[in-house]
């Protein structure tokens, strides 16, 4: 017994693939992107080795929603504005092509400044209550302590963050003035954290620049087991950070 090969079974798996690419590169274009975060910036609330999905919707669109950052898009259309607190990822507006993502904690019109360590919005101190030491390894296995806060913005908003010190480089800085159109932004990891206090390296974010707002993780990997190294890959994944919301 013989069977027949279906006419045009080639050109429907064909068709098939180019769907599937076609409805993944929509979704990643307007619905929700997954990013990886490389550096510790933004410890305790995120990890090196976390993966997590930012919803491009949150904020509206602009070219840097596109693939390869099109321009067919103005500023942004759809906008609606950051919430102070938000964890967001945004281009870097030094050098758009690379990725950043820290917390929103100025908006336009704030006075954003640091002292003693401590940030203070519109000439307020915000909130922060001291909590249990973050505890840690470095790369040599050493076990390394860090003062863990919460702070409380202006709007009820609470998160982690960690102080080494209170008189590093960016503990006591000058006031800032938020610009129309643009966000101050800070990571959770305060004296470790390249960020809107360094104006020639990040500065003020354009509203432009925002990519999305980050939603929840779906992976997280300590990174003691290398991509070739299946046998570890189950002792190597953070299991209690899988689906975490990022708040």
């Amino acid at each position: 017994m013989t069977t027949k090969k279906k006419p045009g079974g080639g050109w429907e798996t064909i068709k098939t693939v180019i769907y599937a690419v076609l409805i993944a590169l929509v979704v990643r274009t307007f619905a929700y992107e997954p990013f990886n975060i490389p550096s510790g910036s933004m410890i305790p609330t995120l990890l090196v080795g976390d993966y997590l999905f930012v919803s491009k919707f949150s904020y509206g669109y602009s070219r840097y929603s596109l693939p390869l950052s099109l321009p067919v898009i103005g500023d942004r259309v759809l906008f609606t504005e950051p919430e102070r607190g938000d964890v967001a990822v945004f281009k870097l507006p030094s050098d758009p092509s690379i990725d950043y993502i820290k917390r929103i904690v100025g908006l336009p019109g704030d006075r954003i400044q640091v002292r003693g360590g401590i940030l203070h919005i519109n000439g307020a101190p915000v909130k922060r209550a001291r909590i249990e030491d973050y505890v840690y390894r470095d790369e040599t296995g050493r076990e390394l302590r860090a003062a863990r806060f919460v702070e409380t913005l202006p709007n009820g908003r609470s998160h982690p963050i960690i102080e080494m010190t209170d008189s590093g480089m960016l503990d006591n800085t000058p006031v800032y003035l938020v610009p129309e159109g643009h966000y101050f932004a800070m990571g959770d990891n305060r004296d470790n954290s390249l960020d809107s206090r360094v104006t020639r390296g990040v500065g003020f974010v354009p509203a432009r620049n925002l990519v999305g707002r980050a939603e929840f993780l779906f992976f997280s990997s300590d990174g003691s087991a290398r991509l070739w190294e299946f046998w570890k890959w189950p002792g190597a994944i953070r299991y209690g950070r899988l689906l975490d919301a990022v708040e």
